[in-house]
């Protein structure tokens, strides 16, 4: 009975940590800087925005693999060539929040430069209302 609880306890403590802590990679600025960039503003396509808020995480990753944060799409390897997460702390983004929106606008620049694998630019797809990967499993 003493192992079943030390075991409860055990649990309790983690699953409250995970509540608590807070990741130290900015991984979800990267999300709002893309919504930023690509849905925001007058000349934005209203469908477009319907169809990548739908497509959500699934913009840069794999929608059901397993390890869905761990795994990205095409554009996801993109983005992530030029935008290094381990760069983009809170601490960082909080102390220097203005050059870490251009220099993520920048990387999202770059990144759409490169072609996905059915031939057009990231930038062009977007350009034109879809969704930059092919392999997103959407």
């Amino acid at each position: 009975m003493q192992r079943l609880v030390s075991i409860f306890s055990g649990a309790a403590v983690s699953a409250c940590l995970m509540f608590v802590a807070t990741p130290a990679m900015a991984t979800s600025e990267f999300s709002k800087a893309w919504k930023e960039a690509y849905l925001s503003g007058d000349d934005v396509d209203a469908d477009y925005v319907k169809l990548a808020r739908r497509a959500s995480c699934n913009v840069c990753h794999i929608k059901g693999h397993p390890e869905k944060k761990e795994v990205r799409n095409e554009y996801g390897k993109a983005i992530h060539e030029f935008l290094d997460k381990e760069k983009f702390t809170k601490d960082y983004i909080k102390a220097n929040p203005e050059k870490a929106q251009e220099e993520m606008a920048a990387g999202f620049k770059k990144a759409g430069e490169k072609k996905s694998s059915d031939g057009e630019t990231f930038a062009a797809k977007i350009k034109a209302g879809k969704l930059p990967a092919t392999d997103a499993g959407l």
